[in-house]
């Protein structure tokens, strides 16, 4: 591939991707892609002949950043809490810069559930809770682990997809979004440290039969 094909590929393929994530892939149509390109749309289909094809392009382009970047911080030789300090950090800081994501991956697996097969095969979730078991070994039971997972992913998605409705809920309260946001990356780990720590102590403290 020689340097001008690179350079109008990757053209296209940041263009889908915004068109894709504003309308999704039922809206999208391959002139809005290559109006966003600045080409014509016959060059368009001799990159990508189908809208379908180029979506799958972008859905897995999308989803391994999304997921197999974050999901192999678990996986590190780290402390357990410097995981979580270090994954809402760096997550989330992608999620502002990619607020759109999430609900675009979200949107589409429920659309097309064969997507998700994509999604399981970039991730190891088996792996990841097993680790994460290893790692709290006697913190938590084994029956909580699942729950840990999701509220790990909820605190750190949740705040940017509702961005417009905690905008307005934080200005109310006198508070700016973005510094809100800065304090979530601490202040999210800390939640989900400190319940851990609180689930010990009352474990610890419960009266033997």
């Amino acid at each position: 591939m020689t340097a001008t094909d690179k350079h109008t590929e990757s053209k296209i393929f940041e263009a889908a991707t915004e068109i894709f994530e504003e309308k999704g892939l039922a809206a999208a149509r391959m002139q809005d892609i290559a109006d966003r390109a600045s080409i014509n749309k016959a060059l368009l289909h001799y990159y990508f002949r189908t809208k379908e094809k180029l979506f799958m392009a972008v859905f897995d382009k999308l989803a391994e950043k999304m997921f197999r970047k974050f999901a192999s911080i678990f996986e590190e030789d780290m402390p357990f809490e410097e995981k979580i300090r270090y994954f809402f950090y760096e997550h989330m800081s992608f999620l502002e810069k990619n607020p759109k994501l999430p609900m675009f991956i979200l949107t589409e697996v429920n659309r097309s559930p064969e997507l998700l097969d994509k999604f399981l095969s970039m991730v190891n979730i088996s792996n990841i809770k097993s680790k994460i078991s290893a790692d709290i070994s006697g913190s938590l039971p084994e029956e909580a682990i699942p729950h840990l997972m999701v509220s790990i992913i909820s605190l750190s998605v949740f705040p940017i997809v509702a961005k417009p409705i905690l905008q307005g809920i934080l200005s109310q309260a006198g508070i700016e979004y973005r510094q809100f946001i800065k304090e979530r990356k601490q202040v999210a780990p800390d939640f989900i440290i400190n319940a851990i720590r609180q689930y010990n102590v009352q474990t610890n403290n419960k009266p033997q039969k």
